[in-house]
């Protein structure tokens, strides 16, 4: 690895994606609406304030997931990917350029999302509010580390989608976004206690109720870290130069 190279490729994607006004309003903005969407339908009721922490980790994850996977697939599928590695940059560059470049997409994403949910939606936030943008930035960055690894094993952009059934909806299903986890049958709790989502909801919603103290949530954030460093490291083991 090559810490020049590793930022020349950061700065690379950086430059395309700032190029891509599309892009950039799905990485940055759209998140932010849905979460205003979400409260907005729950105006009159207490919903919001109890599912609000556990659609911050939601939103943003799926994005970075989606945007992350299809922009590395690309680079495969028009030899980009190809060419890149015929000259002297490693696989290790390559996936390390590009989780810190989607990394801190990510923080700016999650610093938005989670601004305009506490000050313009009006979540209430018992416990600190910088742990909950801290949570809510390392979610996003797995969101992307995912969305790395998963483009590694797709062929085609429809492929990428197909994989959300696979990394992303049981996550969303065990994670304790509909039920409690502790409310989960038996077995689907001990599922859930091997999902990195389920730690970032527990984490964000012991943060808005302060029902744990920081050094909890400072562990829920060790386990979503690790998550994201395992993704990175098999996903630069398994990538291919180029889609057959």
């Amino acid at each position: 690895m090559n810490p020049t190279r590793t930022l020349a490729t950061t700065g690379r994607v950086l430059t395309q994606i700032r190029h891509d006004p599309r892009t950039v309003v799905l990485l940055l903005v759209v998140p932010a609406l849905l979460v205003g969407l979400v409260a907005w339908i729950f105006t009159d009721t207490t919903v919001f304030q109890t599912i609000g922490p556990a659609i911050l980790a939601l939103f943003p994850f799926i994005v970075m997931f989606l945007v992350t996977s299809i922009t590395t697939l690309r680079e495969r599928r028009t030899g980009t990917l190809e060419r890149l590695l015929s000259m002297p940059l490693g696989r290790s560059d390559f996936i390390l350029g590009y989780t810190l470049a989607f990394g801190l997409l990510a923080v700016v994403q999650a610093l938005i999302a989670s601004a305009y949910a506490l000050w313009v939606c009006g979540l209430d936030v018992k416990g600190d509010p910088w742990l909950l943008v801290a949570v809510a930035v390392t979610d996003a960055v797995l969101g992307s580390t995912l969305g790395l690894f998963a483009s590694a094993f797709a062929r085609t952009e429809f492929q990428v989608v197909q994989f959300m059934p696979l990394l992303v909806f049981p996550q969303i299903l065990l994670g304790g976004i509909f039920l409690p986890r502790d409310q989960l049958p038996a077995g689907l709790k001990e599922i859930s206690d091997w999902l990195p989502l389920s730690h970032a909801v527990d984490a964000l919603n012991a943060v808005a109720t302060n029902s744990h103290d920081a050094a909890y949530v400072g562990g829920q954030l060790l386990i979503i870290g690790a998550f994201a460093v395992a993704a990175v490291v098999f996903g630069a083991l398994t990538l291919q130069r180029r889609t057959a």
